[in-house]
């Protein structure tokens, strides 16, 4: 066998050896609730991690609505599961994504006790869907809060001025190129979109009001968009308790009668940083060829 050959079959090897880890990696993060567990009773895990965002998230840095409610359903379908954590690292999202995971906790919770892990980060529309939760666990310096609606228009008419780029509109309407970025906003539309800001901040103060139980004036004193700590948000009433994942889990069991140590059973998982990019259907079509 000459040098070439022998470089060319330990790269094969290389490959191999990589491509399989890739590939157990894939068949665990796909097969985890298959393993068997010897609790009867069980906590349903739900890790909501990532942009907050309606409809599908596959991976990306992004959690859907739809996942989330699906994996609520199934835990509320499986009569071993007494109760559900949310382990929650999340900036917040969309508006409208969040109020989908929040309306379907807020039913949900009829019919099993739902609790809140906070990690690192559960602001915003992150914090939105903690709130109609039974309890809420952080940690001292978790990031919480932010309360508050923002809305972003970029305007690039003198980059485009300056690329000599010529833009010409038809619309139909007057607002049907409001936040296109060849323009800056009118006083009209200026207007119309801190409405719709604001608008969406009172009904987010009022959803907090409601489910947490401050009054709404207090809630509204809060509103500033300001970030607080775990420590700070349990002293305004926005957190319960300071804890852990652990503590969650516990907490949980107590609320769903569960005597003992309770079982767990993952609902989903992180995603693993090397396939994270990858659609959870592509994952399975690589699983499929493969079988």
């Amino acid at each position: 066998m000459t040098k070439e050959e022998s470089m060319k079959k330990s790269s094969y090897l290389i490959i191999g050896i990589v491509l399989g880890i890739l590939m157990g990696g894939i068949v665990g993060y796909l097969s985890f609730e298959s393993v068997p567990s010897p609790f009867k009773e069980k906590i349903g895990v739900i890790y909501v991690e990532g942009m907050i965002i309606a409809g599908r998230g596959d991976g990306g840095g992004y959690v859907g609505s739809e996942d989330i409610i699906s994996q609520i359903n199934r835990a509320l379908d499986d009569n071993s599961i007494k109760a559900i954590v949310l382990r929650i690292n999340s900036p917040g999202g969309t508006p409208a994504g969040a109020q989908e995971i929040a309306g379907k906790i807020k039913s949900a919770k009829k019919e099993k006790p739902i609790v809140v892990s906070m990690g690192d980060l559960a602001a915003s529309g992150a914090y939105y869907i903690s709130a109609p939760s039974d309890y809420i666990f952080a940690e001292p310096d978790t990031i919480t809060g932010s309360i508050g609606v923002i809305s972003k228009f970029v305007d690039k008419s003198k980059k485009y001025e300056k690329d000599g780029v010529d833009i010409t509109v038809v619309k139909s309407g007057e607002f049907k190129d409001m936040g296109a970025d060849w323009r800056a906003l009118s006083e009209e539309e200026h207007e119309y979109a801190e409405k719709i800001v604001k608008d969406a901040c009172e009904r987010f103060i009022k959803d907090i009001s409601d489910d947490r139980g401050i009054p709404l004036d207090d809630v509204r004193e809060l509103s500033d968009g300001r970030i607080y700590r775990g420590e700070d948000a349990k002293e305004l009433g926005l957190v319960d308790e300071m804890g852990n994942m652990e503590d969650a889990i516990k907490k949980a069991g107590e609320l769903g009668g569960i005597e003992g140590k309770p079982g767990i059973k993952y609902m989903n998982l992180p995603i693993p940083k090397m396939i994270e990019v990858i659609p959870r259907e592509k994952l399975m079509a690589v699983m499929n060829s493969y079988t």
